[in-house]
Parts: structure tokens; sequence; C-alpha cells
């Protein structure tokens, strides 16, 4: 048998009870600082070991801030009169598809979650949103984007994130306007790259640039250098590269060891991480990162406040500011807790409809989910690395910084 590899963890305040909610009648108006009336299950693989486990430590962090501002600022869950303590179940999907099914059936059928929140990355995410659905369980992520997640007829799965095909865009429209007028394109072979690598070819298109070439590579992948040096002989104006933190970090040393050095160079997922230019140092300025959020982004909602605030109360509870990763976790986590409380239930149709009637607006942005479970409302940012720290120069009305066009001129 299969020993799992993380010891089930509850969350940061005490232990309540583990059953579903019971929901019985008759109000409650006393509520002594630190009761409940019951308990909310929430449970989550996230990968703390493995491909993505830099991701998926950034995830957990977003889920755990939201747990401690629902229990001790907003009181608890609230249906009606009473309150319930939310509660995280966690387990380590060590970065497998096939171990965050199997864990996600685990939290469905053996520790009776009541909702489910969503693991990093659209490869995790698709075999455990079919568990979710196969149960009818609603499951919220905020680190899951692959347009592929939202045309399977699931009814039970929701993301907050804009969808990848749509990554690129604000950087290449950037780029095309400062006289980018040539590309090229990598991405991994796995869902979340292959539409944000597929939506930056029709996007580049569309501006009328003349993409040279596209390449695809395999999930474990652990030497770009043969698809950097064809790039090379190409001389675009613009490399692109789908993928994840590691990806962006092998393009990168790649890049600069065979001195491949395109006026532009965009990478998914790996610039908007502060560890990104301190593991690189020089070979990651300039380097530009599409993002589905900043703390300079002037977003700001009823609960947690502006984007700014939330990085502030974030980088008090955990000591470092937030990345996007972790600023949509705690808004998919947000948006659930919303809609349970508008529902005034935990039955899952009932919070289903009150997700699907959800328009408004956070401190991650607007969020109104289409019929398929799609965040419709929210667009895309970009940020490029400039002297070592984070400067988003797109959209303009927010930028902090503008464009440094072509790379290498400061």
């Amino acid at each position: 048998m299969r020993r799992w590899s993380l010891a089930l963890a509850v969350a940061v305040v005490g232990v309540a009870a583990c059953a579903p909610v019971q929901h019985d009648t008759g109000p409650r108006t006393d509520h002594p600082a630190g009761s409940f009336d019951g308990t909310v299950r929430f449970g989550a693989t996230v990968s703390l070991t493995g491909k993505y486990s830099r991701e998926g430590r950034d995830t957990r962090l977003g889920y755990d801030t939201w747990l401690g501002w629902v229990n001790n600022d907003h009181g608890g869950i609230r249906l009606g009169d009473r309150r319930y303590r939310a509660e995280i179940v966690y387990y380590d999907d060590e970065s497998n598809p096939g171990t965050a099914a199997a864990l996600t059936e685990r939290l469905v059928t053996r520790d009776n979650v009541d909702f489910l929140l969503g693991p990093y990355a659209s490869a995790l995410n698709a075999p455990a949103s079919a568990i979710a659905d196969r149960h009818q369980t609603i499951m919220v992520t905020g680190t899951a984007s692959a347009d592929s997640l939202f045309g399977r007829g699931f009814r039970h799965y929701f993301s907050v994130m804009t969808v990848a095909s749509r990554y690129a865009e604000p950087a290449l429209d950037a780029l095309a306007a400062a006289g980018a007028r040539t590309v090229v394109v990598a991405h991994e072979d796995t869902e979340f790259p292959i539409d944000a690598g597929e939506g930056a070819v029709a996007h580049a298109r569309t501006l009328g640039m003349d993409v040279l070439a596209v390449e695809t590579y395999p999930r474990a992948v652990a030497d770009v250098s043969g698809i950097i040096a064809k790039f090379r002989t190409l001389d675009p104006d613009a490399f692109i590269g789908a993928g994840y933190f590691g990806d962006a970090l092998l393009f990168a040393r790649a890049a600069q060891e065979q001195g491949f050095a395109p006026a532009a160079m965009v990478l998914t997922v790996g610039p908007t991480s502060p560890a990104f230019a301190d593991e690189l140092g020089t070979a990651a300025e300039l380097v530009i990162g599409p993002t589905q959020w900043e703390a300079s982004m002037d977003w700001r909602g009823r609960w947690f406040g502006t984007s700014a605030d939330y990085a502030a109360r974030y980088s008090r509870d955990h000591g470092e500011a937030p990345t996007y990763q972790a600023a949509g976790s705690t808004a998919a986590a947000l948006v659930l807790q919303l809609a349970i409380e508008r529902a005034g239930t935990t039955e899952a149709e009932a919070v289903r409809g009150a997700l699907m009637a959800l328009d408004m607006e956070t401190f991650y942005g607007p969020v109104d989910f289409d019929r398929t479970g799609r965040n419709a409302a929210k667009l895309m940012g970009a940020v490029q690395i400039q002297q070592g720290g984070l400067e988003l120069i797109t959209p303009d009305e927010v930028a902090t910084g503008r464009l440094i066009y072509p790379r290498g001129q400061l």
C-alpha cells in the first residue's frame, strides 16, 4: 500500500469537530470571542516536493493567509446567525498528477471535506477537478488557468485566474508598440504551457508579428540548450518561453551561456517570483513576466482592502512578499467562503449557484464566473525585472515603470 508523503495537517488555529457541518435550526446570537458553532472542512493537495514545490509553497501560504483572516478577523464562516471555524486538510501531491488525483479522492471519501481548494498547476488541477466533479464536490482554484480545464462540461470547478491563452497578450502588445517584429516560442508539452504558448503565437500573429519558430519540450526537461541554439540562429526580436519556474531558470541560464540575446525575453511564472532574480543575478535583468496580480495594481474589495493592503498583511504573516500564486490562492478561498455565506449552507448546489451569481471586486481583481467556471472578468499584466526588482510595465494606468526595449539597455 502506498504511504502518503505528508501526514494530515490541520490548520493554524486549534482543532475543532471534524464532521461536516450539521445545519440544525434555531438562531444563535451569542458568540463569545473565539467560540464557533462547528467546522467547515476544506481539503487541498499542494506541491511541497517535486517540480512545483516552490509554487506549491506559495499556494499553501496563500490559503493559510485566508485561513488566519477568516477565523481570527472575520469571525469564522457566517451561516445566518451561526459561525463556523474553517479548517484545511493538506496533503503533499509531490507535483504528480496521479498523486493529486488519489489524494483528492482521499480528501472527499475518507477525510469527508466539505469543499476543495485547487492544487498548483493545471496539470494537477485536471485530474483533481475530475475527481471533485465526479463526487459533486466544489473545487475553487487560484493557481490553474489552462483553457482546456474549462471545456469539459464540469459543473463544480471554478478558477479565479485569467486563462492561459491570454498570458502573453499585454507583454506582446507592449513589445509590438516598441517595435518588435519577430518572435520565437517554446512551451512545455502540458496543459498550461500549451495554452499559454499557442495563445502567444496566435496573438503575435494578430499583431502582425512574424513567428519564426515554435518548439515544444517534455515536462521533465533538464536541458533546453538545443532549443536555445536553434533560436539563436534565427535572431528574433522576442523570445517567449511558456512553462514553470524551473523552466524559466533553464531558459535564462542557457541563453546567457550561449550568448542568445534577443531584444526581449518573456518567460511565464518565473520572473514574478523574487527568487528568480535572486538565483540568476544579471541573467534575469530585463526579463519580462506575465502576471496575474501585483501589489501595485489598483484593485480593492470589501475584504482584505486593496492589493497593497493584502500584500502588507501577507508580509506580516509570512515575512516575505506575496507572489501572484499566493494572492490567487487567497482569492480562491475567499470567493468560495463568500459563496458559502451567500448560500447560507454548505450544500453543493446552493453554493454552486452562489458562485455563478458572484460579480465582485476583490484585492485580486474582478471575479465573475462564466458558465464553464472560468473568471471572464479579469485581465493580465506584465512585469519587467529592472535593476534586480520588479516593475509593473502594463497596464499603463497602474504601471510603476516603463518597458525597457531592447533588452540590455538600461
